[in-house]
């Protein structure tokens, strides 16, 4: 029995639900009947709400829709001629590209957050996902749990009790420091004579959350909104069925449900054994005989360094073109010529200092905002950084997903970070405790559970992992990151990435244009995020707009739009 904590509906809500979900009793289901832009509302409230989907949807979001034109709608009309030209054109014949013009909205509830990092693992899908900066884990499901996944096969087993008891420990500590924390900060930072009490309500809140979230378990869970296409969603689902962590197979299996109510002919080969049974056997097999010769050839790399953690730099640029400023400049006259690569890049060599700047400039241009970025000359180079951070900045640099990244299992051998505001605030032992609790656990867990001993770890804890990108990707990233309503702990590593590219890649004039980057300093970094947020819901109750329903100030002032740390950049 998959664990999820159910949902009630009254008779009167049910009956509006049925026409827009796919189900009402599962954590997966599928938005239908509804507007796109509705739709992409909804999901970006999503991420800064603490109610589910459904929940959402009716509490905020029915009032402003006409309903009642729906009550007799079918999803299923004029599908069947559908299927039968899809049977003929792809599944007959193959051409995957009809796959990519029908996509779904689909709401993953419930999910860990080491389930969050498969999920969002897709290239060419779009992903919002509950934020713990904005939603405070010290309520609990409607079950009256905790917000953590419970795995079977531990609660199951002779350390079911030990888990779950840990698990609760971790979640009461939590609890109790968050409003410490929260209090500590509101006598540091009063409020600001202009500023309105809600804004500093939420700055200070944000913060606290901040600073209280390495406390968290991976085993915290989030919701997920997911957009893609059949073709995408065929790809993350092949992965998904080959994941040895029994969450991800079995999120699987409901996603593929729920998406054949909405899409059933663009996902006919998930399951086929001699199709998608076979390309998941495939990733399977290939993944348990790389790590077995990998042991072979080199087993000290599969064992964890006695004693304690040896110091690791957060970011380290390990590989780049030291030619790469040059084949930047070459693309940018390749794309404007009659002549070959080479005879461009023949042509930057013969320039001097200031022809290079000159051209560069003129393709820069004048950049007013981040999202003015050059075009695609920048990606003519790459940049390789190995990163150590804790993870909850690495789940949300993941997220950048047009760049390759790869990452080591999650454990608590890499140490752990004490937030600033934790230790501030002189609530340095609880979260040492906290930690302590976290590490005995995952060490009891990995010998009979060595994968689902992840789920122990607190998200204070380091991970190792790569990144790969191109400058252009390069710099969306860092100037997004960089911003000074960022955490603290992926803003510095976006600022050592600036400085590692400028410095050590000595490509200065690629740095140099990256005139977006933020290498200051704040303390409440939501402060003027929150200001710009409550102006515009001055301006629009002013001009007499009602606005969409997913911008009401509940839950947290959203606007109701997507996040921008939810991109994955530029696809230009």
């Amino acid at each position: 029995m998959f664990p999820y904590a159910e949902e009630t509906f009254s008779a009167e809500e049910a009956s509006v639900l049925r026409r827009y979900v796919t189900n009402l009793d599962q954590p997966v289901f599928a938005l239908v009947n509804l507007p796109e832009v509705v739709k992409g509302a909804l999901f970006a409230r999503y991420s800064r709400s603490s109610k589910s989907l459904r929940r959402l949807f009716l509490d905020e979001f029915v009032g402003d829709l006409d309903v009642a034109g729906d009550a007799t709608v079918d999803a299923t009309v004029g599908l069947r001629r559908a299927e039968e030209l899809y049977d003929r054109v792809f599944f007959e014949y193959g051409d995957d590209s009809v796959a990519q013009l029908g996509g779904v909205h689909l709401a993953c509830e419930q999910a860990s957050n080491v389930l969050t990092k498969v999920l969002e693992r897709g290239r060419l899908m779009s992903y919002l996902e509950q934020s713990t900066r904005y939603i405070g884990y010290d309520s609990r499901l409607p079950s009256g749990h905790y917000r953590y996944y419970r795995p079977p096969e531990i609660l199951d087993s002779p350390l079911g009790a030990r888990y779950v008891g840990d698990m609760d420990r971790m979640f009461d500590a939590y609890a109790a420091l968050l409003p410490r924390v929260q209090s500590w900060l509101a006598a540091r930072h009063p409020r600001h004579p202009e500023d309105s009490d809600f804004v500093h309500r939420q700055a200070i809140r944000a913060k606290a959350l901040d600073a209280a979230r390495g406390m968290l378990p991976a085993a915290s869970l989030s919701n997920v909104g997911i957009y893609g296409t059949g073709q995408s969603y065929e790809s993350l689902l092949v992965h998904m069925r080959a994941h040895p962590i029994p969450e991800a197979r079995a999120y699987a299996a409901m996603m593929l449900t729920e998406l054949r109510k909405v899409i059933p002919s663009f996902l006919q080969r998930v399951d086929l054994p001699d199709r998608g049974g076979a390309w998941s056997a495939y990733l399977a097999t290939t993944s348990d005989d790389t790590a077995r010769v990998l042991e072979r050839l080199w087993p000290e790399a599969l064992e964890h360094p006695a004693g304690p953690p040896e110091p690791a730099l957060e970011v380290r640029l390990v590989d780049f073109d030291p030619e790469g400023e040059d084949k930047v400049l070459a693309a940018i006259c390749f794309a404007h010529s009659r002549r070959s690569e080479e005879d461009a890049l023949r042509l930057v060599g013969r320039m001097g200092t200031d022809e290079r700047a000159a051209l560069l400039a003129a393709y820069v241009g004048d950049r007013k905002n981040r999202r003015h970025r050059p075009g695609r000359a920048f990606e003519r180079t790459d940049y390789r950084f190995e990163l150590v951070t804790d993870y909850g900045a690495f789940r949300d640099l993941q997220r950048h997903r047009l760049l390759t990244i790869e990452w080591q299992p999650l454990s608590v051998h890499l140490g752990h970070e004490v937030p600033a505001g934790v230790e501030e605030a002189g609530e340095r032992e609880q979260f040492l405790e906290c930690m302590d609790r976290s590490a005995a656990l995952h060490r009891t867990l990995a010998v009979d559970f060595p994968v689902q001993a992840s789920y122990a770890v607190s998200l204070a804890y380091r991970i190792r992992y790569v990144m790969q990108m191109n400058a252009r990707e390069a710099m969306h990233l860092i100037e997004l990151r960089s911003g000074a309503q960022g955490h603290p702990a992926y803003r510095r590593v976006a600022q050592q990435m600036h400085q590692a590219i400028a410095e050590k890649a000595g490509h200065r004039a690629l740095a140099d244009a990256m005139i977006h980057v933020d290498h200051g300093d704040t303390d409440l970094e939501r402060l003027d995020a929150e200001r710009r947020a409550e102006s515009r819901r001055r301006r629009r109750a002013s001009g007499g707009a009602g606005g969409q329903s997913g911008g009401r100030a509940a839950d947290g002032g959203t606007e109701g739009r997507a996040r921008a740390d939810g991109l994955a950049g530029d696809p230009g």
